[in-house]
This record gives structure tokens, C-alpha cells and sequence, in this order.
């Protein structure tokens, strides 16, 4: 009988210990979601997807899939990468919502678009 006791005792402590962390996680508190990765891949010349539309906050990260490499920078100088080689990332948090059209350095006709809401 102690040892299912003991059970019932450490199964309540172990419901109480994680409702506290959904409670009072910091991301919960303010409100806000944890994202799942958004990527976009360089490949053939081109972005895949071309556009995406993300919410305030997402880090998008783009990944070469060329055996070149990119520049990956938005037209308004927010961001840009260093040269991107085969298989390497570039990663950047957007923080205001917004229109973000960027290009290729490298490679002018490369165009993408990211849209902050």
C-alpha cells in the first residue's frame, strides 16, 4: 500500500510541477506563441516560397541549397547576410510588422518577400 501511495503522491507532484510551467512560463505571460521554424530555402536560383507571410517576432531563417553562394539582403538595408555558401544558414527575428522585399546581392533577379503581421 506505501508504495502505491508514494506513486499517487509523486504522479500529483509531477501534474502540479507542469501546469506551473504552462502558467508561468514567460512566453505564456506575455501572450505569446512559441513558433515553429520558418524557412526558406535558396535552391536553383530562386526562394522557396517566394513570399511568406509570418506573425511579429518569427525568426526566418534561409538556407543554400546552391552550389554558389548568396547574399541574402532586404531592399532597405533592415538586414543582410554574410556570403551564404552550400548548405549554410542566415537567420534574423523580425520584430515590427511590415513589408520586407529582399534580393540576392549576388544574384539581382533572386527577389523574395517577407510579410510581418
Amino acid at each position: 500500500m506505501k508504495n502505491k501511495t508514494s506513486l499517487i503522491g509523486f504522479a500529483i507532484a509531477v501534474s502540479l510541477s507542469t501546469a506551473a510551467v504552462f502558467i508561468f512560463h514567460p512566453l505564456w505571460a506575455k501572450g505569446e506563441q512559441v513558433k515553429a521554424p520558418i524557412e526558406v530555402q535558396l535552391d536553383n536560383f530562386t526562394f522557396s516560397p517566394k513570399t511568406i507571410t509570418v506573425p511579429v517576432n518569427s525568426v526566418v531563417t534561409w538556407v543554400n541549397k546552391d552550389d554558389v553562394p548568396h547574399v541574402i539582403a532586404s531592399t532597405d538595408g533592415v538586414f543582410k547576410s554574410k556570403a551564404l555558401d552550400t548548405d549554410q544558414k542566415f537567420s534574423y527575428t523580425f520584430t515590427k510588422a511590415g513589408t520586407y522585399p529582399y534580393f540576392c546581392t549576388i544574384h539581382p533577379q533572386m527577389l523574395g518577400k517577407i510579410v510581418v503581421q
